[in-house]
């Protein structure tokens, strides 16, 4: 037995573990961080990658709530993208290539620079339990390891079982086991279960591919970052990835493997990501497809291993090899280790609080695959959020629970309380109604206040954002009072073929013609005079240029979101009855009674719930 009862215990040290630990200490509880390999911290299981659509919103969103993965991911990049430039900027989405190695080593040094953070190194088997109260927890060594709060964050490593063609054996990761205990004892506990499936491709040696026959995808020409902070730099130097694509030659080899293929034989029925389908999936699902995309990504700075983005499977070795010989660039390929599928257990997240604590056992928290999400950022966020909400309990504060309208956390945690899933869930800016405030530019401005108040965003920080945002006021002071004479505006209106002024306007409402932006009026002398005075930024100019551009949109959804709340203050009692309710739906009886929404908004969003059934409980409410 470990001699001292700490104030959090975090199982399991991958992204989710990673925040959920880092969160807990920094806010100034005596955390400890229990993993089965401690120099596998923040390792990335899968593809050398932060953010992406809707991703790297969620990235931008821990960082200014004061999570690290932002700055990690920052420190060691090698490549920096925002995509989606070329639609709205609520689509716009930043992703960086990282060097994998450095990734987790940054982990690691960032964790073993809090001094509240402790680690042990061994497997979690079983739980201590008291009651309805966790209490602490078992490892294989039999070590029991006493603590008020305890967040499980095992990821694919519950039960884990690795398949590769007609081969499988158990494993949380490639070269790594599995771990056993923790789901029996929560069946033991009264939790339900269930089985999902994920996958990854083979890693290659790039030393033996023909990148001349591939199309070059370089990064950004002015690459940006995604921390708020200034700690870290944008990129200076960049590595580019490269694009080839399967071809139908590819596909019948592919084939040939089909009946070997744990994904069609039975010996996998669990289900799998629907946005990130193996690549025998794919040509199953889509037979009308001649070809699929595929993305060379390098591991790493130095490295010569190199990740095929694209051809996630779970076929036998031999067949993979034969198939990657016939895409265009990957003839003389190297094989460094296979892609392989893995089985693994979850929880259903309706089992969960909106804080993430379970409704079973108090003080016991679920993050990241274990509540059934797929994706590094999902994880994160989760992990994030429930070493915060952890923290904040022990204080006796009240927890943080973001709104679907203030976040896209707040969306994912919501999805996964009130409508469960029961495929991987991954986040797309289209779950989001709200996605037109919700956009990785003013992350920092919808969470960095709320951050320092719990104590988890550093003061320092807190002072950064307050300079920006003075800054970015002086500006959209200017736009909003400046008026643009047609001597100054017509010659750049003519030169873009709109029509010209009559007379002097506000520059707000120039401005807001959607063929212009504001880098077309970097010659006029006004513009260029506040931009010197206030010493504007980019970031100051770009945020200012969307939130004049879409004043409109943004104030419907604003309008929106608070019709909305003004329901979210209707509580629903945890011991209402709603079988006395004849007039509701059996399924709202008898999703409501399962989920025991807090509020009606919570109710609203239940999958099977309808609008006449919230109609009844509100006649019931009296309103």
């Amino acid at each position: 037995m470990i001699n001292k009862k700490y104030d959090v215990i975090v199982v399991g040290g991958g992204h989710a573990g990673a925040e959920a630990a880092a969160a807990s200490a920094n806010m100034g509880a005596e955390t400890l961080l229990v993993t089965m390999n401690l120099q596998t911290i923040g390792q990335m299981s899968c593809n050398p990658a932060m953010g992406g659509i809707a991703k790297g919103q969620i990235v931008r969103e821990i960082d200014a709530l004061g999570g690290l993965s932002g700055i990690i991911s920052d420190k060691t990049a090698i490549q920096f993208r925002m995509l989606n430039r070329s639609k709205g900027p609520a689509m716009w989405s930043p992703r960086v290539q990282s060097d994998r190695w450095r990734f987790a080593e940054e982990w690691r040094l960032s964790l073993e620079a809090i001094p509240s953070l402790h680690f042990f190194q061994d497997m979690v088997v079983d739980l201590i339990v008291e009651g309805e109260q966790i209490k602490g927890v078992k490892t294989g060594m039999g070590v029991e390891i006493l603590g008020s709060k305890v967040i499980l964050t095992n990821g694919t490593f519950l039960n884990g079982l690795i398949h590769i063609g007609d081969k499988n054996y158990g494993g949380g990761r490639a070269g790594e086991r599995a771990s056993t205990g923790i789901t029996e004892r929560l069946i033991e506990l009264g939790f339900e279960s269930g089985r999902m499936k994920t996958g990854t491709p083979p890693r290659v040696d790039g030393r033996s591919l023909d990148y001349f026959k591939m199309e070059e995808q370089k990064g950004d020409e002015i690459p940006e970052k995604f921390s708020f902070s200034s700690e870290t730099k944008a990129l200076k130097e960049q590595r580019s990835c490269h694009i080839t694509y399967t071809s139908p030659e590819v596909h019948e080899t592919l084939k040939e493997g089909f009946d070997r293929s744990p994904m069609f034989n039975g010996a996998i029925q669990s289900t799998g990501p629907r946005y990130c389908p193996s690549i025998e999936d794919k040509i199953n699902r889509f037979a009308d497809k001649d070809r699929h995309q595929i993305f060379v990504e390098p591991e790493g700075w130095n490295t010569v291993e190199i990740y095929v983005n694209g051809f996630s499977t779970s076929l036998p070795q031999e067949v993979q090899e034969k198939a990657l010989r016939k895409v265009v660039g990957f003839e003389n390929v190297r094989i460094f280790r296979p892609g392989y599928a893995i089985e693994y257990d979850y929880f259903p997240p309706t089992q969960l609080k909106h804080t993430l604590e379970t409704k079973l056992v108090k003080g016991l928290y679920f993050a990241g695959q274990i509540n059934g999400t797929t994706g590094y950022e999902e994880a994160a966020s989760q992990g994030l959020m429930a070493g915060v909400n952890a923290v904040l309990a022990l204080k006796e504060k009240e927890p943080l629970i973001l709104s679907r309208d203030q976040a896209y956390i707040g969306v994912l945690i919501d999805d996964l309380i009130t409508k469960g899933t029961e495929e991987p869930y991954r986040m797309f800016t289209s779950r989001a109604e709200y996605r037109i405030l919700l956009r990785q530019d003013n992350a920092d401005e919808r969470l960095s206040p709320l951050g320092n108040s719990i104590g988890l965003l550093p003061d320092t920080r807190i002072k950064e954002f307050h300079v920006k945002q003075s800054k970015t006021k002086a500006l959209q002071n200017w736009v909003s009072s400046y008026s643009i004479s047609q001597a100054e505006a017509n010659p750049i209106l003519e030169s873009k073929g709109l029509s010209t002024l009559k007379q002097t306007m506000k520059f707000e409402k120039v401005i807001a013609r959607p063929q212009l932006q504001f880098s077309d009026f970097e010659s006029l002398d006004a513009f260029k005079a506040v931009v010197e005075k206030e010493s504007l930024q980019k970031e100051n100019i770009e945020r200012v240029e969307i939130e004049t551009k879409y004043a409109g949109y943004l104030e419907k959804e604003k309008e929106a979101a608070a019709k909305i709340d003004r329901l979210e203050d209707l509580k629903i009692p945890e011991t209402f009855d709603y079988y006395k309710l004849k007039s509701l739906s059996y399924e709202a009886r008898e999703k409501l009674t399962e989920i025991k929404p807090t509020s009606i908004k919570e109710a609203k969003k239940i999958s099977g719930v309808s609008p006449a059934d919230i109609s009844v409980l509100l006649v019931y409410m009296g309103r």
